[in-house]
């Protein structure tokens, strides 16, 4: 009786939030999982190796919504208690003894797993994860609190005609009928918010690394053209990072994998980043926007982040500050020191700028911006070795890495391995960079002019034009004439374009830059007429941003020559958002005598774009479009009102804000109200609660 009153009593209280156990070690995990795409179920079994510290009455494991069925403890039935957040295990756990744990449950999850493509006419059927923190436990029994690590391996069912990728090596496939089965080792702990794993139709490109570690670049098979220029440099950056790390990559293998509607660029799962299809471009969109940062910031976090995991938010920096200054650096390898400075230039501006609005936050504060992990915690790095040394700083990140490899750290372990390394104090650096709100502006502006030439110049004609007599344009030309930096000319062209005559302009186009004459396309509001032959030069760069900028301007100010211009832009669709091609479209249908019997197919076209069928950056892009131009059609309202429901957050954003502006116009919204015997579920809800609050 006296111990069915303690069970009641651990029962009441293990509704509490989840907290660290540090009195059990879970050391290993075999999750096995069978995945039901049209369902959007998995159901699945967990085995836990687990050893006592301590003598325990309960143990629990995170567990959000997830129906667990049965719960052995040394393939015993065990008391358990699920709430839904987590799973409570009740037995009197001995100290020093080890147990096997084996849960079998069911999720149907809302978040972290997504099932892309499969109630709809998509050419893409996918499934794939996003833990990003805690989330983890929506999909599996497992533990929000990343300082518990553990050795997984995932063994995932599915159908065979498919391509599964997850954590770890894979080591085996087994067929039954139509489901294969695909078994992945790890042979090293991790938090579980980074376990992870993608199912769809992939081929992949293998490379190897000079110690040979293998590197796997997934790609649609509809993409082979893609490959090279979306996965440029994939293994340069990762030789550049374990040189300059300085520890070995610590994982088995590295693939790369390309998914539908992804929720942020990447995501670093341990030894298997997933990131957004829409970084899968050509030759051409390589030079406006290409995967090269991203894929080296998912790679740093191999090391900072998975090797060594921060122990709560407050130290975040370790993570993001860390992999967006690594990132820098391989960049910098790549594309050499101006590419470098110019960064850190455009990001000190933004950090100056949140400053002085009173967004000022400390590295160590836990709800602080990306703006502040990202771009000021990699400041902070550059600053630190600045003041510290090369050698030192270098002996010290090795220090930390080996120290606290395959567990947890703080921003004081950091800083206290650094100071050994370097036998140095650094409270003065920890008070203004990591605890400090306001942005060292001015440091940052003499570390800029100190380094690059680029920036001196720059800083140089800034104080010119602020004291000088003589014409801005002349002050200006003098600085664009005598320097021979590209990237300068361009962001004086960017920055002072006002302030320029259709002279300077004319000798701008004559530099034949990439980067001038994008710079001159997209900021230049409207073209001068002495300027058309330059200008319409444009429409054969190689450049889907010059395209797209240089189409519509020139379609504006010069009418007479729209069929030519249309003629020349038909066949190019651009970055894999379309932007070119939506554009086009739109400009096409609007031409009074262009194509007339191709109206009907290029409305059908520029329309279909919002459905659901097609990546949310195609549809946001179709949806501006017509609701600016054409108009919505009740077939776009639907898939707009299907949109707001999206797992992607922006895209979810984006169209509700988009529906709230639509209502306000009694057409609109009198056709909404009619549309709702087509909805139902959440998107039903959702429209009766907005018709009904106007």
């Amino acid at each position: 009786m006296k111990q069915l009153v303690i069970i009641l009593f651990l029962m009441l209280v293990s509704g509490l939030a989840a907290q660290h156990q540090d009195k059990v070690i879970f050391t290993h995990g075999k999750v096995e999982i069978f995945v039901d795409a049209p369902k959007k179920t998995l159901k699945g079994r967990v085995t836990y190796r687990l050893k006592i510290l301590q003598n325990l009455d309960t143990v629990f494991l995170d567990a959000q919504n997830l129906e667990i069925e049965t719960v052995l403890l040394n393939t015993k039935n065990v008391t358990f208690r699920n709430n839904g957040k987590t799973v409570t295990v009740y037995n009197r756990f001995r100290k020093n003894r080890d147990y096997t744990l084996n849960i079998s449950y069911t999720a149907k999850p809302k978040q972290t797993i997504y099932f892309i493509g499969w109630d709809s006419l998509s050419t893409i059927n996918q499934v794939w994860t996003q833990g990003q923190g805690k989330y983890t436990s929506h999909w599996l029994p497992s533990f929000d609190d990343m300082r518990e690590k553990v050795e997984f391996d995932l063994n995932i069912s599915f159908d065979k005609n498919y391509e599964v990728i997850a954590n770890g090596e894979l080591v085996d496939t087994k067929e039954t009928g139509e489901l294969k089965q695909w078994v992945f080792n790890m042979e090293r702990p991790m938090s579980s918010y980074l376990l992870a794993f993608a199912i769809g139709k992939y081929t992949k490109k293998q490379l190897s690394s000079d110690r040979g570690v293998p590197l796997h670049l997934y790609y649609y098979p509809k993409d082979s053209l893609f490959i090279e220029p979306t996965y440029r440099y994939t293994q340069e950056i990762f030789e550049f990072l374990e040189q300059e790390i300085g520890v070995a990559y610590p994982w088995l293998k590295y693939d790369q994998v390309p998914v539908r509607d992804f929720l942020y660029a990447g995501m670093e799962n341990t030894g298997t980043t997933i990131f957004s299809d829409n970084f899968m471009v050509d030759s051409i969109a390589f030079k406006d926007r290409n995967y090269v940062n991203v894929n080296a910031h998912e790679m740093a976090h191999q090391w900072f982040g998975n090797l060594v995991t921060q122990t709560d938010g407050h130290a975040h920096w370790l993570h993001e500050g860390f992999a967006t200054y690594y990132a820098l650096l391989a960049e910098k390898n790549i594309f050499g020191e101006a590419y470098y400075y110019w960064k850190l230039y455009d990001s000190a501006l933004r950090l100056n700028e949140a400053s002085n609005n009173n967004g000022g936050e400390a590295l160590t504060d836990p709800k602080a911006s990306s703006l502040t992990f990202y771009e000021k915690g990699a400041w902070a790095l550059h600053v630190l070795r600045r003041q510290i040394g090369d050698s030192v700083y270098k002996a010290g990140i090795v220090r930390y890495l080996e120290k606290y490899k395959f567990g947890n750290a703080g921003i004081d372990e950091f800083l206290h391995e650094m100071e050994l390394a370097g036998e140095s104090d650094l409270n003065v650096f920890k008070k203004k960079w990591l605890n400090g709100t306001l942005f060292p502006f001015l440091e940052a502006k003499d570390i800029l002019i100190a380094e690059s030439k680029d920036l001196e110049q720059l800083f140089k004609l800034q104080e010119e034009l602020i004291t000088t007599k003589k014409e801005k344009e002349h002050v200006i030309w003098k600085y664009f004439e005598q320097s021979k930096s590209m990237p300068l000319k361009a962001k004086l062209i960017t920055t002072y374009y006002k302030s320029l005559s259709e002279d300077f302009i004319r000798k701008a186009f004559k530099t034949k830059d990439l980067s001038v004459r994008q710079a001159i396309a997209t900021s230049i509001v409207q073209i001068p007429i002495g300027l058309k032959h330059e200008f319409e030069s444009m429409l054969k760069d190689e450049s889907y941003l010059t395209l797209e900028h240089i189409l519509y301007k020139l379609w504006i100010y010069f009418p007479d020559g729209r069929l030519q211009y249309l003629e020349e832009t038909k066949n190019i669709i651009g970055f894999p958002d379309k932007n070119v091609r939506i554009l086009w479209l739109t400009l096409a249908l609007l031409t009074k005598d262009y194509e007339s019997q191709k109206k009907e197919d290029y409305y059908k076209e520029l329309s279909g774009y919002t459905d659901s069928s097609y990546s949310f950056e195609v549809r946001q892009k179709a949806f501006g479009m017509l609701q600016e131009v054409i108009g919505l059609s009740d077939k776009n309202l639907l898939d707009l009102i299907e949109a707001t429901q999206h797992h992607s957050w922006q895209f979810k954003q984006y169209s509700r804000s988009l529906v709230d502006q639509l209502i306000k116009e009694h057409s609109i919204r009198d056709r909404m109200e009619n549309l709702k015997v087509k909805l139902k579920g959440e998107e039903l809800r959702y429209m009766n609660n907005k018709l009904k609050a106007e």
